[in-house]
């Protein structure tokens, strides 16, 4: 590629170990498929969870991206750099991956505070948790740029109550924040990734105006979030509004119970590439980053096999770098995007902010979810004591058995309970504490933030 373009790749591999069809072959062609081609600048890879996995792609895209980090979620440990050999980590993870052909200075991993609930177990996402994780490349014409790669919290699709995915907008307004703070220290910002929201929905809303990012398939694909009562086709879907997700193109959504809105558009749009300028006093002298090209990739079947790369499609972008006092290229100064024309003209460091409508919809949204989340820990609780008594009533009560026969029926009962007890201890009373304090943490910090901002407006007035 050419330094005045940066292209990015982001993939959703679907690889957990024992659950995930076809893991290994997928993986493979994955890595083949990157391997023989020059064409990404960087790629970012989600539920890359087996580190044999990780190290196979990393070894087969060696050549054309000798950087790479595998990210662990646990704790913020030192960072190798790629091409020297990396530690390996068990099954589990974060599951994030950021391959790059530019020089990694450093590193980082943001655990997101939550990350669902430890009893749903067929969810995973306690176990493997959710996390921002983020390079920081040196790039010979934008200097430092900070790539981001996430997965947002899954459950709560888009239908209902705003507080079913409370723990999706926590993982949101956390992401934004930190992808608002590194274009503060002056870097240019990539974000990439599965956030598991639909263009529209409130998440989606907080990560662009809090961080002031751009949507890269918006920049090409304008009306792509325009409503209509058609149907578009399943490659329609694909090609013009973006779809990477439950397509019935796919071979693991194909014959899937979808909800409505899948139905209704053929799929969704989940994955996303980001991009945002520096917040500087001197804007306008710095290189601008504008999306020339956006599109979904490996949408096509593994060579050789009936099934699909990912449960997901990839998501291609191309970010054109304009350099002050160069003319754009031809099609941008026939067809400027509003996008384009906007960060041409950029001259004001003043950053974006969230609405008032937006902060208010978040503050309720998250305030439901506490009063919900405190009343389940106090039923929890509640059954945890019943199963205390039950336990204490059984051990009296087993010296006054008649019969021998029934000894192996109470000692699984009491087994039973003692699980059941256990669980409902640290489900009502660490988990639903921890959960309890996340949220209140972030309503607050919410509220702070929206006085904060009706203060500077009247400041303004005066």
């Amino acid at each position: 590629m050419s330094e005045q373009e940066l292209a990015i790749l982001t993939l959703n591999c679907w690889g957990l170990k024992f659950v995930s069809k076809n893991r290994r072959e997928r993986v493979v062609a994955i890595a083949d498929e990157l391997s023989h081609t020059e064409e990404y600048d960087i790629v970012t890879l989600q539920e890359l969870w087996v580190s044999s996995d990780f190290e196979y792609v990393r070894e087969s895209v060696a050549k054309h991206l000798p950087y790479s980090k595998f990210f662990y979620r646990s704790v913020y440990a030192p960072f190798k750099l790629c091409p020297l050999k990396t530690t390996t980590s068990g099954a589990l993870g974060a599951g994030l991956a950021i391959f790059s052909r530019f020089p990694i200075i450093a590193t980082e991993i943001y655990p997101y505070s939550l990350n669902g609930a430890p009893i749903d177990v067929a969810g995973g996402d306690w176990f493997v948790g959710k996390a921002a994780a983020s390079v920081i490349i040196i790039h010979p014409i934008l200097r430092e740029v900070q790539i981001f790669n996430t997965h947002l919290y899954s459950k709560g699709g888009e239908d209902g109550p705003e507080h079913n995915r409370a723990h999706r907008l926590v993982n949101a307004w956390e992401f934004a924040k930190l992808a608002r703070r590194a274009a503060e220290l002056g870097r240019y910002v990539i974000a990439a990734g599965d956030f598991n929201s639909i263009p529209s929905t409130l998440p989606m809303t907080v990560i662009r105006e809090h961080a002031d990012l751009t949507d890269s398939w918006l920049v090409t694909h304008p009306f792509s979030n325009t409503l209509t009562d058609a149907t578009p086709s399943p490659q329609e879907a694909i090609d013009d509004f973006g779809v990477t997700a439950d397509s019935p193109i796919n071979s693991y959504s194909a014959g899937k119970g979808l909800d409505a809105t899948a139905r209704r558009f053929c799929g969704k749009r989940l994955d996303y590439i980001f991009y945002r300028q520096p917040q500087s006093s001197n804007a306008a002298e710095l290189p601008v980053l504008h999306c020339k090209e956006s599109r979904v990739m490996f949408t096509h079947e593994v060579p050789g096999t009936t099934f699909s790369f990912s449960d997901h499609f990839g998501l291609k972008s191309v970010l054109q770098i304009q350099t002050p006092g160069a003319p754009p290229s031809i099609n941008d100064a026939v067809f400027p995007s509003e996008s384009q024309t906007a960060a041409w003209s950029m001259q004001s460091p003043e950053p974006l902010e969230i609405s008032n409508a937006c902060l208010t919809k978040m503050i309720q949204a998250l305030t439901a979810c506490y009063r919900f989340s405190k009343s389940r820990a106090q039923k929890e609780l509640a059954l945890f004591v019943l199963c205390l008594m039950l336990l204490i009533t059984t051990a009296v009560a087993s010296t006054w058995f008649p019969y021998p026969w029934l000894n192996p029926i109470f000692i699984v009962f009491t087994v039973f309970l003692s699980w059941l007890g256990t669980t409902m201890l640290y489900e009502g009373f660490v988990y639903g504490q921890w959960e309890c304090n996340a949220l209140m943490n972030v309503v607050e910090e919410l509220e702070v933030y929206k006085q904060g901002l009706e203060l500077q407006s009247n400041s303004r007035h005066r």
